[in-house]
Protein backbone atom coordinates (compact mmCIF):
# COMPACT_ATOMS: atom_id res chain seq x y z
CA UNK A 1 0.00 0.00 0.00
CA UNK A 2 2.49 2.18 0.60
CA UNK A 3 3.60 2.74 -3.16
CA UNK A 4 -0.20 2.97 -3.99
CA UNK A 5 -0.54 6.06 -1.24
CA UNK A 6 2.69 7.85 -1.71
CA UNK A 7 1.54 10.07 -4.74
CA UNK A 8 -2.09 10.41 -2.66
CA UNK A 9 -2.05 14.26 -1.90
CA UNK A 10 -2.25 15.00 2.06
CA UNK A 11 -1.68 10.79 2.94
CA UNK A 12 0.25 10.67 5.56
CA UNK A 13 3.86 9.11 4.72
CA UNK A 14 4.92 5.98 6.67
CA UNK A 15 8.10 3.52 6.13
CA UNK A 16 7.03 0.31 7.44
CA UNK A 17 4.09 -2.06 5.78
CA UNK A 18 2.10 -1.79 9.23
CA UNK A 19 2.35 2.04 9.11
CA UNK A 20 0.35 1.98 6.13
CA UNK A 21 -2.57 0.10 7.54
CA UNK A 22 -2.61 2.25 10.95
CA UNK A 23 -2.52 5.27 8.87
CA UNK A 24 -5.70 3.97 6.84
CA UNK A 25 -7.50 2.86 9.93
CA UNK A 26 -6.80 6.44 11.68
CA UNK A 27 -8.02 8.28 8.58
CA UNK A 28 -10.93 6.41 7.63
CA UNK A 29 -11.95 7.23 11.76
CA UNK A 30 -10.69 10.93 11.17
CA UNK A 31 -13.09 10.97 8.22
CA UNK A 32 -16.11 9.21 10.38
CA UNK A 33 -16.12 11.88 12.93
CA UNK A 34 -15.71 15.19 10.98
CA UNK A 35 -19.09 13.93 9.10
CA UNK A 36 -20.85 12.74 12.36
CA UNK A 37 -19.56 16.60 13.23
CA UNK A 38 -20.39 18.26 10.01
CA UNK A 39 -23.99 16.86 9.80
CA UNK A 40 -24.90 17.41 13.97
CA UNK A 41 -23.49 20.84 13.33
CA UNK A 42 -25.11 21.32 9.93
CA UNK A 43 -28.51 20.29 11.53
CA UNK A 44 -28.19 22.51 14.37
CA UNK A 45 -27.40 25.97 12.05
CA UNK A 46 -30.63 24.46 9.55
CA UNK A 47 -33.21 23.97 12.91
CA UNK A 48 -31.96 27.50 14.04
CA UNK A 49 -32.51 29.22 10.59
CA UNK A 50 -35.88 27.06 9.30
CA UNK A 51 -37.57 26.77 12.91
CA UNK A 52 -36.58 30.55 14.37
CA UNK A 53 -39.03 32.32 15.59
CA UNK A 54 -41.19 34.95 13.74
CA UNK A 55 -40.81 31.99 10.79
CA UNK A 56 -44.29 31.21 9.45
CA UNK A 57 -43.26 27.63 8.54
CA UNK A 58 -45.61 24.55 10.14
CA UNK A 59 -43.87 22.85 12.94
CA UNK A 60 -46.60 19.99 13.29
CA UNK A 61 -46.09 15.82 13.03
CA UNK A 62 -42.27 16.84 14.03
CA UNK A 63 -42.85 15.12 17.59
CA UNK A 64 -44.80 12.01 15.41
CA UNK A 65 -41.59 11.41 13.49
CA UNK A 66 -39.08 12.30 15.79
CA UNK A 67 -38.30 8.39 17.24
CA UNK A 68 -37.90 6.98 13.35
CA UNK A 69 -35.18 9.73 13.00
CA UNK A 70 -33.59 8.77 16.69
CA UNK A 71 -33.89 4.80 15.68
CA UNK A 72 -32.28 5.64 12.65
CA UNK A 73 -29.51 7.79 14.43
CA UNK A 74 -28.83 5.62 16.65
CA UNK A 75 -28.31 2.69 14.91
CA UNK A 76 -26.61 3.54 12.32
CA UNK A 77 -23.64 4.91 13.97
CA UNK A 78 -23.71 2.17 16.35
CA UNK A 79 -23.09 -0.17 13.76
CA UNK A 80 -20.57 1.97 11.96
CA UNK A 81 -18.82 2.16 14.40
CA UNK A 82 -18.88 -1.60 15.50
CA UNK A 83 -17.10 -1.88 12.35
CA UNK A 84 -14.23 0.01 13.24
CA UNK A 85 -14.09 -1.67 16.48
CA UNK A 86 -13.67 -4.86 14.26
CA UNK A 87 -11.44 -3.38 12.27
CA UNK A 88 -9.34 -2.00 14.97
CA UNK A 89 -9.23 -5.27 16.68
CA UNK A 90 -8.27 -7.39 13.88
CA UNK A 91 -5.69 -5.04 13.52
CA UNK A 92 -4.88 -5.14 16.93
CA UNK A 93 -4.41 -8.94 16.69
CA UNK A 94 -2.48 -8.83 13.47
CA UNK A 95 0.05 -6.36 14.74
CA UNK A 96 0.84 -8.45 18.28
CA UNK A 97 0.49 -11.86 16.69
CA UNK A 98 3.28 -12.16 13.77
CA UNK A 99 4.56 -15.02 11.08
CA UNK A 100 7.49 -16.02 11.33
CA UNK A 101 9.95 -13.44 11.15
CA UNK A 102 13.09 -13.28 9.51
CA UNK A 103 15.33 -11.58 12.08
CA UNK A 104 14.53 -11.50 15.92
CA UNK A 105 16.11 -8.81 17.95
CA UNK A 106 16.31 -8.57 22.29
CA UNK A 107 15.67 -5.41 23.62
CA UNK A 108 16.45 -4.17 26.91
CA UNK A 109 14.76 -0.81 28.24
CA UNK A 110 17.04 0.93 31.17
CA UNK A 111 16.85 3.95 32.06
CA UNK A 112 17.42 5.90 29.61
CA UNK A 113 18.11 4.01 27.44
CA UNK A 114 17.40 1.21 24.91
CA UNK A 115 19.78 -1.95 24.72
CA UNK A 116 19.70 -3.72 21.48
CA UNK A 117 21.18 -7.43 21.11
CA UNK A 118 21.51 -9.46 17.86
CA UNK A 119 21.40 -13.17 17.31
CA UNK A 120 25.37 -13.17 16.53
CA UNK A 121 26.06 -11.22 19.45
CA UNK A 122 26.20 -7.57 17.83
CA UNK A 123 25.23 -4.94 21.11
CA UNK A 124 24.24 -1.44 20.41
CA UNK A 125 22.95 1.18 22.11
CA UNK A 126 20.12 3.46 21.75
CA UNK A 127 20.85 2.56 17.65
CA UNK A 128 18.82 -0.07 16.25
CA UNK A 129 20.38 -1.89 12.60
CA UNK A 130 17.83 -3.55 10.75
CA UNK A 131 17.34 -4.96 7.02
CA UNK A 132 15.22 -3.36 4.47
CA UNK A 133 12.06 -5.21 3.76
CA UNK A 134 12.70 -8.33 6.35
CA UNK A 135 10.24 -9.28 8.86
CA UNK A 136 11.80 -8.32 12.55
CA UNK A 137 10.37 -9.41 15.93
CA UNK A 138 11.44 -7.40 18.69
CA UNK A 139 11.27 -9.28 22.48
CA UNK A 140 11.26 -6.43 24.52
CA UNK A 141 12.37 -6.39 27.93
CA UNK A 142 12.44 -3.11 30.84
CA UNK A 143 15.31 -3.38 34.24
CA UNK A 144 13.38 -1.18 36.07
CA UNK A 145 10.29 1.26 35.39
CA UNK A 146 7.55 1.39 32.48
CA UNK A 147 9.06 2.47 29.21
CA UNK A 148 7.51 2.94 25.96
CA UNK A 149 9.19 1.65 22.86
CA UNK A 150 8.09 4.27 19.61
CA UNK A 151 9.30 4.45 15.93
CA UNK A 152 6.85 7.09 14.46
CA UNK A 153 7.57 6.28 11.35
CA UNK A 154 6.44 2.95 11.56
CA UNK A 155 3.66 4.12 13.70
CA UNK A 156 4.51 1.48 16.17
CA UNK A 157 4.36 2.05 20.02
CA UNK A 158 4.63 -0.17 23.01
CA UNK A 159 4.68 -0.50 26.28
CA UNK A 160 7.73 -2.31 28.18
CA UNK A 161 6.54 -3.62 31.67
CA UNK A 162 9.33 -4.40 34.28
CA UNK A 163 8.32 -8.63 35.36
CA UNK A 164 7.21 -9.27 31.64
CA UNK A 165 8.19 -9.76 28.01
CA UNK A 166 6.19 -8.04 25.42
CA UNK A 167 7.02 -8.93 21.51
CA UNK A 168 6.55 -6.41 18.78
CA UNK A 169 7.44 -7.03 15.07
CA UNK A 170 7.62 -4.36 11.96
CA UNK A 171 8.92 -5.10 8.18
CA UNK A 172 10.54 -1.44 6.91
CA UNK A 173 9.70 -0.51 3.68
CA UNK A 174 12.46 2.06 3.14
CA UNK A 175 15.83 2.72 4.07
CA UNK A 176 16.74 5.54 6.56
CA UNK A 177 17.23 6.62 10.07
CA UNK A 178 14.10 6.97 12.00
CA UNK A 179 13.49 8.08 15.31
CA UNK A 180 13.37 6.07 18.37
CA UNK A 181 11.59 7.17 21.30
CA UNK A 182 10.07 6.42 24.55
CA UNK A 183 6.60 7.62 25.12
CA UNK A 184 6.41 6.86 28.57
CA UNK A 185 7.61 9.02 31.36
CA UNK A 186 10.48 7.08 32.94
CA UNK A 187 11.79 9.49 35.43
CA UNK A 188 13.92 12.89 35.29
CA UNK A 189 16.09 12.26 32.06
CA UNK A 190 12.93 10.74 29.64
CA UNK A 191 13.55 13.42 27.31
CA UNK A 192 16.71 12.45 26.38
CA UNK A 193 16.08 8.73 26.06
CA UNK A 194 16.30 8.46 22.50
CA UNK A 195 17.87 7.04 19.34
CA UNK A 196 17.12 5.72 16.01
CA UNK A 197 16.50 2.62 13.70
CA UNK A 198 18.86 2.31 10.71
CA UNK A 199 16.95 0.62 7.81
CA UNK A 200 19.55 -0.72 5.28
CA UNK A 201 19.65 -3.14 2.13
CA UNK A 202 20.61 -6.43 3.48
CA UNK A 203 23.61 -6.97 1.71
CA UNK A 204 24.86 -3.80 4.13
CA UNK A 205 22.97 -5.02 6.86
CA UNK A 206 25.32 -8.26 6.56
CA UNK A 207 28.48 -6.35 6.07
CA UNK A 208 27.50 -4.28 9.01
CA UNK A 209 27.15 -7.32 11.03
CA UNK A 210 30.34 -8.91 9.79
CA UNK A 211 31.79 -5.32 10.76
CA UNK A 212 31.11 -5.92 14.11
CA UNK A 213 34.25 -8.22 15.72
CA UNK A 214 31.80 -10.52 17.58
CA UNK A 215 33.73 -13.77 18.85
CA UNK A 216 30.39 -15.43 20.35
CA UNK A 217 26.49 -15.54 19.57
CA UNK A 218 24.06 -14.45 21.32
CA UNK A 219 23.02 -17.96 21.97
CA UNK A 220 26.75 -19.39 23.24
CA UNK A 221 26.79 -16.10 25.77
CA UNK A 222 23.81 -17.60 27.30
CA UNK A 223 24.99 -20.87 26.65
CA UNK A 224 27.84 -19.39 29.23
CA UNK A 225 25.71 -18.52 31.63
CA UNK A 226 24.09 -21.33 31.72
CA UNK A 227 26.93 -23.16 32.92
CA UNK A 228 28.07 -20.51 35.64
CA UNK A 229 25.16 -20.53 37.05
CA UNK A 230 24.97 -24.46 37.29
CA UNK A 231 22.03 -24.81 35.65
CA UNK A 232 23.70 -27.84 33.61
CA UNK A 233 23.74 -29.81 36.70
CA UNK A 234 20.32 -30.78 36.83
CA UNK A 235 19.24 -29.75 32.84
CA UNK A 236 21.94 -31.13 31.13
CA UNK A 237 22.34 -33.88 28.85
CA UNK A 238 24.17 -35.97 30.69
CA UNK A 239 22.36 -34.80 34.00
CA UNK A 240 21.35 -37.53 36.15
CA UNK A 241 19.09 -35.18 38.55
CA UNK A 242 15.15 -35.54 37.96
CA UNK A 243 14.87 -32.36 36.03
CA UNK A 244 12.68 -31.32 32.58
CA UNK A 245 14.82 -31.72 29.50
CA UNK A 246 14.88 -28.05 27.50
CA UNK A 247 15.93 -30.00 24.18
CA UNK A 248 12.92 -28.51 21.70
CA UNK A 249 11.41 -27.12 24.56
CA UNK A 250 10.64 -23.46 22.89
CA UNK A 251 7.27 -23.62 21.08
CA UNK A 252 6.29 -27.07 22.91
CA UNK A 253 3.16 -27.40 24.80
CA UNK A 254 4.28 -28.02 28.24
CA UNK A 255 1.59 -30.13 30.99
CA UNK A 256 1.84 -28.72 34.09
CA UNK A 257 1.26 -30.46 37.74
CA UNK A 258 -2.02 -28.38 37.94
CA UNK A 259 -3.60 -30.20 35.06
CA UNK A 260 -3.37 -27.00 32.88
CA UNK A 261 -0.97 -26.45 29.82
CA UNK A 262 0.52 -23.54 28.46
CA UNK A 263 2.99 -23.10 25.58
CA UNK A 264 6.59 -22.66 25.90
CA UNK A 265 6.99 -18.93 24.85
CA UNK A 266 10.13 -16.47 25.84
CA UNK A 267 7.24 -15.36 28.89
CA UNK A 268 7.46 -19.16 29.75
CA UNK A 269 11.40 -19.44 30.42
CA UNK A 270 11.78 -16.04 32.18
CA UNK A 271 9.35 -17.24 34.29
CA UNK A 272 11.08 -20.59 34.96
CA UNK A 273 14.14 -18.87 35.72
CA UNK A 274 12.52 -16.08 38.03
CA UNK A 275 9.80 -17.75 39.31
CA UNK A 276 9.80 -21.64 39.22
CA UNK A 277 7.22 -22.53 41.30
CA UNK A 278 4.64 -20.40 39.15
CA UNK A 279 3.91 -23.14 36.26
CA UNK A 280 5.73 -26.24 37.83
CA UNK A 281 6.21 -29.34 35.13
CA UNK A 282 3.87 -31.85 35.41
CA UNK A 283 5.86 -35.37 37.31
CA UNK A 284 8.72 -32.95 38.20
CA UNK A 285 8.98 -31.87 42.25
CA UNK A 286 9.17 -28.25 42.70
CA UNK A 287 12.52 -27.71 43.38
CA UNK A 288 14.19 -25.70 41.17
CA UNK A 289 15.40 -22.37 43.13
CA UNK A 290 14.58 -18.95 42.01
CA UNK A 291 17.42 -16.71 40.34
CA UNK A 292 15.49 -13.23 41.31
CA UNK A 293 18.03 -10.53 41.72
CA UNK A 294 21.27 -12.65 40.57
CA UNK A 295 20.26 -11.98 36.94
CA UNK A 296 19.58 -9.02 35.04
CA UNK A 297 17.30 -8.58 31.99
CA UNK A 298 20.42 -8.85 29.51
CA UNK A 299 21.72 -12.29 30.91
CA UNK A 300 17.71 -14.00 31.12
CA UNK A 301 17.62 -12.89 26.97
CA UNK A 302 20.83 -14.90 26.77
CA UNK A 303 19.41 -18.02 28.51
CA UNK A 304 16.40 -17.49 26.70
CA UNK A 305 18.70 -17.23 22.78
CA UNK A 306 20.21 -20.29 24.55
CA UNK A 307 17.32 -22.45 25.44
CA UNK A 308 15.68 -21.79 21.80
CA UNK A 309 18.71 -22.88 20.21
CA UNK A 310 18.29 -26.00 21.45
CA UNK A 311 17.02 -28.95 19.01
CA UNK A 312 14.85 -31.88 19.64
CA UNK A 313 16.30 -35.13 20.99
CA UNK A 314 14.89 -38.02 19.87
CA UNK A 315 15.90 -40.06 22.92
CA UNK A 316 14.08 -37.81 25.32
CA UNK A 317 11.02 -36.15 24.63
CA UNK A 318 9.79 -35.43 28.03
CA UNK A 319 8.18 -31.95 28.29
CA UNK A 320 9.50 -29.25 30.84
CA UNK A 321 11.15 -25.86 31.50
Amino acid sequence: MADATRWVPFWPQTSATSGDSVNTLFIAELVLCAAILALVFGLVWVFCIRYRRGNPISRSGAAAKSWVVEIAWTGGTLFTFLLLFVWGADMYVWLYKPAAADLELYVVAKQWMWKVEHPGGQREIDTLHVPLGKTVRLVLASQDVIHSFFIPAFRLKHDVVPGTLETLWFRPAETGRFALLCAEFCGTQHAHMGGQVVVMEPAAYAGWLADQGVSQSLAQQGEGLFRQYGCSGCHGARSTVPAPPLAGLYGRLVHLSDGSAVRADERYIRNSILLPNKEVVAGYPPVMPSYAGQLGEDAIMKLIAYIKSLKPVEANQGSGR
